[in-house]
């Protein structure tokens, strides 16, 4: 594309001179009277409203109308945007203006009720210029490689609309299947997270950060909304994230969110986009207004298309938008804005079939989770997967924990009901984590199954493989002896981070004592023990990662953290929803049936993946579709509940403090169920339950105390067991201790 130089600067007080150069060209000039400066500012002023909402009620013709004033004040008589759309291939006209010009709406520039952003073959692409350098110097060659992304999500506890950035990731990774994207994700939301990836990964190593959250103003300074360690908002200037960054910007940074590029009272401050150009990015996008969930996420589908596929980043962002004017027919369209300092917009990577471009070097961790008997995957996929921040946040700051750190675990512990996604979870942190290599155990696993770890692992070359090989086999040594060899610094996994992952340990690995507490069968009594220690005592980066319905002791002399998962929240319903075929909102399933349906599944993503599957059979009668649902429900219940007669076998008392903990439709804190559950052995009942998965055990993210829920799922066995007056009595009781823990006394921890 072509570019073309705009300069509009103020001569004197009451008179403005404009400069046009094309392609480094001598300028021309001309003057205009402030007077007319001012009444084009005032027109924006009032017909460019900042909601978002009023912008689709003005329609295209407003827009139109303000667009062609826009162009009128452009071209003059002597038509400056004749040479401009002369070219083929299109161009770049950037913009270097006092603040309250520069930050006026130029994607609405338009000719005879066309806009010239997206209409026709040669399109405009407004590029608003911040200050007079480039950060890169001369020609720019594109890497001969993938596109490399830095995707973050900044998605604090209480800010709304919360964000749906398990979409966005998605449809990147959707429309860049054919090239290839290698998208690294920081979980974490944190500025802290930022620098630690920067760092890992060296400078140069990432052609786009993308920043997906909201901006606001502080004080006058912008500010991108991030999270603090625990997930409360916090605002981080674009200093800030410039030192996150090390000084070492890739060639983009997408900051995709609401307000990005708004440039509050007319351009007297900067956007955050533009900070961020100031503080060193050479290009920055942002939205300038509130802008839909669906369309940024099109937009950014669209955009790391055009540039996985080798193109240009002038083109990639004309075309993105071209994509949201004709093809979604999207309001937001014109919301994209594009800051960057003089340096070229050029490709970041090559094509997908340029010779010697290197391969995207990625297997589908879902794929290591296979059932061993269908060989299909057991785990949702990363498009599928939804929610669960809170707990992978935790999760992940339990596995990079350095070994020397008091308190450090060497093993992770995923507990919950069947169904709640333990296994997509350990999945998920799989792919949070591609520094580590993975070894991936289903069900009973035994000194034999073990071994196959030299062919689950991949070595940095055949002789360690081969040496760890001989280590595990040699049966004449001692297991843990063995495992210390193959961690040590020196040894065949010594430069090898691993995660080793047991899926679904409850099937064959755990023993039931007398009381009902599980303990370690004798082959797996051997191998984790030996395992754990191992990496404690060579310090090792490795770690292990658990999952299962019942909790058990950790081996003497190890540490394992444990995180229970709850049931799904009604935000991360909705996400999980969303992406169902037949039990989404649009689908033409009759709503009835849909919104038994969704009851039925009581927040369980197994069960809601198992329901979408039966409101689909178009064979079965509104009655027999009804029935296969409630059947679908019970025979879960049966299957992950009552295996082993699980729930039959407690205590009364215990199942009775299960039902009173029902009553209450919230996790609720321990001091609650102690007012609910008024019992000598209470304790013990609730550490029962947890241990055998018949209470979800959480975290608050407020208090980061632990909380309690029974699922839904248990609703229909556990009701029974209270008279209706017992059932009224509890909801008074716990009525009475939550408004005493959440209302007087909120500040108290855990209640107390």
């Amino acid at each position: 594309m072509s570019t073309f130089e705009l300069e509009v600067f103020a001569q004197t007080s009451n008179y403005y001179e404009l400069r046009l150069s094309a392609d480094g060209g001598p300028p021309h000039t001309r003057g205009l009277d402030r007077t007319a400066v001012d009444e084009l500012i005032s027109l924006v002023r009032r017909d460019y409203s900042t909601d978002a909402a009023a912008q689709r009620v003005y329609g295209a013709t407003r827009l139109a109308e303000l667009g062609t004033r826009l162009a009128e004040f452009l071209d003059g008589d002597e038509r400056w945007l004749t040479p401009m759309l002369a070219h083929p291939a299109g161009a770049v006209l950037r913009i270097t203006a006092e603040q309250r010009l520069r930050h006026l709406p130029w994607e609405l520039l338009a000719r005879e009720g066309a806009f010239l952003t997206v209409a026709g073959r040669a399109p405009l692409l407004p590029v608003r210029t911040v200050g007079t350098h480039a950060a890169l110097t001369g020609p720019v060659a594109p890497g001969n490689r993938p596109l490399r992304v830095l995707f973050m999500a900044a998605s604090p506890e209480g800010v709304e609309p919360v964000l749906n950035f398990e979409a966005e990731e998605t449809a990147i990774l959707a429309a860049t299947r054919r090239t290839g994207t290698d998208l690294v994700v920081e979980e974490s939301g944190t500025l802290e997270g930022l620098r630690f990836l920067s760092r890992d990964y060296g400078p140069g190593h990432f052609d786009v950060l993308h920043l997906s959250g909201h901006a606001t103003t502080d004080g006058g300074k912008p500010v991108f909304v991030v999270e603090d360690e625990f997930g409360a908002p916090t605002g981080a200037t674009a200093d800030q994230i410039a030192q996150a960054m090390q000084g070492h910007w890739p060639r983009l940074v997408f900051v995709s969110g609401c307000l990005t590029a708004d440039a509050p009272d007319g351009g007297v401050f900067p956007s955050m986009s533009e900070s961020l150009v100031d503080a060193g990015a050479p290009a920055v996008l942002g939205w300038a207004l509130p802008v839909g969930d669906v369309s940024a996420t099109d937009f950014a589908a669209a955009l790391y298309r055009g540039l996985a596929d080798g193109g240009s980043l002038d083109r990639a962002v004309v075309e993105a938008r071209r994509h949201l004017f004709h093809d979604r027919k999207s309001s937001y369209w014109h919301l994209l804005r594009v800051y960057a300092d003089r340096s070229p917009l050029t490709p970041m990577v090559t094509p997908l079939h340029t010779k010697g471009r290197s391969r995207l070097q990625v297997r589908a961790v879902d794929q290591q989770f296979l059932d061993p008997q269908t060989q299909l995957s057991r785990v949702a996929s990363r498009a599928e997967f939804v929610g669960r921040r809170r707990v992978i946040q935790r999760c992940l700051r339990t596995l990079r924990q350095p070994a020397d750190t008091p308190g450090a675990a060497q093993g992770l512990l995923l507990a919950g009901m069947g169904g709640l996604g333990k296994s997509s979870l350990a999945s998920r942190l799989l792919e949070r984590m591609p520094t580590h290599q993975h070894a991936v155990w289903y069900g009973q696993v035994d000194a034999i199954k073990f071994r196959e770890l030299t062919s689950k692992i991949r070595f940095d070359d055949v002789d360690q493989s081969i040496e760890a090989a001989k280590l595990l086999d040699n049966e004449q040594v001692p297991l843990p002896t063995r495992l210390r060899y193959l961690f040590d610094a020196d040894g065949p996994l010594g430069g090898t981070p691993c995660l080793f992952v047991f899926d679904d340990f409850e099937s064959g690995n755990l023993d039931t004592r007398d009381d009902g507490s599980r303990v370690l069968a004798p082959a797996m009594a051997e191998i984790l023990p030996a395992l754990l220690t191992a990496i404690r005592d060579t310090g090792s980066p490795s770690r292990v990662v658990i999952t299962s319905r019942y909790r058990f002791p950790a081996p003497a002399g190890t540490t394992i953290a444990v995180e229970a998962l709850e049931t799904l929240t009604p935000v991360e319903q909705a996400k999980k929803i969303a992406n169902l075929a037949k039990l989404r909102p649009e689908s033409s399933i009759d709503p009835a049936i849909r919104s038994r349906a969704i009851e039925a599944a009581a927040g369980n993503p197994r069960l809601l993946d198992w329901l979408d599957r039966i409101v689909g059979d178009a064979a079965l009668d509104i009655d027999g579709l009804l029935t296969a649902i409630e059947s679908e429900a019970d025979r879960f219940r049966r299957e992950t509940v009552l295996a082993d007669n699980l729930l039959d076998s407690q205590p009364l008392e215990l199942r009775r403090m299960l039902a009173r903990i029902n009553v209450v439709e919230l996790p609720v804190p321990a001091a609650t169920v102690h007012a609910l559950h008024q019992h000598p052995e209470a304790t013990r009942h609730l550490q029962r339950a947890v241990e055998l998965g018949l209470l979800e055990e959480g975290t608050d993210p407020e208090t980061r105390q632990p909380r309690y829920y029974v699922s839904n799922v248990l609703h229909p066995l556990v009701r029974p067991l209270l008279t209706d007056d017992e059932h009224t009595e509890a909801c008074a009781t716990a009525a009475q201790s939550l408004y005493q823990l959440w209302v007087l006394d909120p500040t108290a921890p855990d209640g107390d």
